[in-house]
């Protein structure tokens, strides 16, 4: 007897396709973007999971990949054209592509910018553009696709309004409202002060002198400063930050660790004020957006994979050590409790993956200084 067809996975070879229920209809939402790209002249446009510092974990209103597609994995990469769409992600996440994705999208099964660089060759004439946001791309990546067009006759180019924002519209999601806080330096060995006076060092022992570094990655930014800029400047959602927060920030003003607190989105023009001065900015080329980095002339750039931030980051202080242990410990006793749960109730039958993970979540809240899971628990079994 034949197997029963998958009945959660879409099967695009019958007439009409099979779409499970948790597919997205994206047919009007292709349409509104080809729109847009043909306005502007745009024969391919990019669409990437991250956000404008490159974190795979994002909020929803950055979560244009996942508008456009109906796919929420976390990592992956969409193309459109103006008569294709594909979309790459790893191996985690085929089964819920299928599930997700209507047949508007071509399922590509790799992550490789090579992979999708030859796809563009094929779906893109010669002459044609291929367009992105160049504020949510590293400089590496954008390097990366750089490399895999160049000599093709296909052109790179850039687009500074987003195109899937433009088309989301006024149903886009608002800006996250949570509170930023501060930790203390129980949790963290450390004052910022401490480490911005040990980068400070870094900068003058350098044989480029750098007069700032610039700080992208939300793991460097939050340790402590976001743009070391006459002399340390912070672009943020200033509404976010609480009371305490901005008291650590502020309370050497004035003077040289005083923190300059500016609206996030002055950023770029402020980057781009300060380097029309004698100036050098250090950059991690792995976290800082291709639109930042456009706004530096060539000549003042001191360019590593990763920033000073980043690299002292990696190396954890005494204090730093003993309170990861200290965390695995706690986590160990949650991950006991949950595996003497699974004894006791799987022969019950009453048990499945999802409840699985929410049980496993509910033992870690439960233990002191959680503040929930870094990602989404991922549970199964067979």
């Amino acid at each position: 007897q034949a197997a029963s067809p998958r009945t959660d996975i879409r099967d695009c070879s019958t007439h009409p396709p099979y779409l499970p229920p948790t597919v997205t209809n994206t047919t009007g939402r292709l349409a509104a973007l080809r729109d847009t790209m043909r306005a502007r002249g745009v024969h391919a446009y990019i669409v990437p999971s991250t956000d404008a510092h490159m974190s795979e974990y994002i909020s929803e209103r950055d979560s244009r990949l996942a508008w456009m597609t109906g796919f929420t994995g976390s990592a992956g990469t969409g193309v459109v054209t103006q008569d294709k769409a594909a979309l790459w992600t790893d191996s985690r996440y085929w089964t819920q592509a299928e599930r997700q994705l209507d047949c508007n999208w071509e399922l590509q099964r790799t992550t490789w910018i090579e992979s999708i660089g030859m796809w563009l060759l094929d779906a893109v004439p010669v002459g044609g553009n291929i367009s992105l946001d160049p504020f949510l791309f590293s400089i590496d990546t954008w390097n990366s696709y750089s490399q895999a067009l160049q000599g093709s006759g296909r052109t790179l180019l850039p687009i500074e309004t987003n195109l899937v924002d433009e088309v989301w519209g006024d149903q886009r999601p608002p800006l996250p409202s949570s509170k930023i806080y501060s930790l203390q330096e129980e949790f963290t060995g450390s004052k910022w002060q401490d480490k911005v006076a040990g980068i400070r060092q870094q900068m003058e022992q350098h044989i480029r002198r750098p007069t700032a570094v610039l700080l992208s990655g939300l793991e460097e930014t939050a340790s402590p400063s976001s743009l070391p800029v006459s002399p340390l400047s912070l672009f943020v959602d200033t509404g976010r930050l609480s009371a305490e927060a901005q008291g650590s920030l502020r309370a050497a003003c004035p003077g040289s660790l005083c923190v300059e607190l500016l609206e996030y989105g002055q950023a770029r023009e402020h980057l781009r004020r300060y380097t029309q001065g004698n100036v050098t900015v250090w950059l991690g080329t792995e976290y800082t957006t291709y639109g930042l980095y456009g706004v530096i002339p060539q000549e003042k750039l001191l360019e590593d994979s990763y920033s000073p931030v980043m690299t002292a980051k990696a190396v954890k202080n005494a204090k730093e050590q003993d309170l990861l242990r200290a965390a695995h410990v706690r986590d160990a006793v949650a991950v006991i409790q949950y595996l003497l749960w699974l004894e006791k109730t799987v022969p019950q039958g009453q048990v499945d993956e999802f409840s699985g993970a929410q049980q496993i979540d509910a033992l870690r809240r439960a233990q002191q200084y959680n503040h929930g899971p870094s990602f989404q628990s991922i549970s199964a079994s067979g």
